[in-house]
């Protein structure tokens, strides 16, 4: 696919969890923040899971991400927009951006994922880093959403930095109305909070 300019759209407002008032994060935290794998977490609902990859193509990325990622100035990167359905209803839409200069060597499969889960791919990594989430919350018809996935609600998002094989690519994911929210945090054995890292994507939108 030949390189593109993303649509011209404000930035979310993405905050550190500290930044956020308490009372309105406290009914969201065990889920929004729950750090293991969300594909595996939608797998065990035993509701029938699939993928379906909207958009994938080279493209200048946002300057936030650009600067998150600390890509070089004209670098471009790949910009993969999936949503994942349980029953066939939305329920998460993500996006995530590869600098090239990521995808070489070890991650060069990543260019083909096709319909395939890329958290499935970052959580069998013992190498794998993440670094602390930013989130936000958005109108239902926020331009950062395709249209086709507009809502009544507000939608809460968040993104983090991922590091495999030394190498960093984000990933952001917003939980549609129809996302199978859970009351209680995941236990500390299934996350993989040991490998949070604060040095990744350090630097403040």
């Amino acid at each position: 696919m030949t390189p593109q300019a993303h649509r011209s759209a404000s930035a979310p407002r993405w905050r550190r969890e500290e930044q956020i008032p308490g009372p309105l994060l406290a009914p969201v935290r065990s889920w929004l923040l729950d750090d293991g794998s969300l594909t595996q977490h939608l797998l065990n609902t035993g509701r029938a899971f699939s993928l379906e990859r909207w958009r994938q193509c080279w493209e200048a990325p946002r300057p936030d991400e650009r600067r998150l990622l600390a890509m070089a100035h004209r670098e471009l990167a790949m910009v993969r927009q999936i949503v994942m359905r349980l029953d066939g209803e939305a329920v998460v839409y993500a996006r995530s951006v590869f600098p090239a200069s990521t995808l070489d060597g070890p991650l060069l499969r990543l260019r083909r994922l096709q319909n395939k889960s890329l958290g499935s791919f970052l959580f069998s990594r013992p190498d794998m880093r993440r670094s602390p989430f930013q989130v936000a919350f958005l109108r239902g018809d926020d331009a950062y959403l395709p249209d086709q996935l507009h809502q009544n609600d507000k939608a809460w998002a968040r993104r983090s930095c991922f590091q495999v094989a030394g190498k960093p690519m984000l990933v952001s994911e917003v939980f549609l109305e129809a996302f199978p929210r859970w009351k209680s945090a995941t236990p500390l054995h299934r996350s993989r909070r040991g490998q949070v890292s604060v040095t990744i994507g350090s630097k403040r939108p």
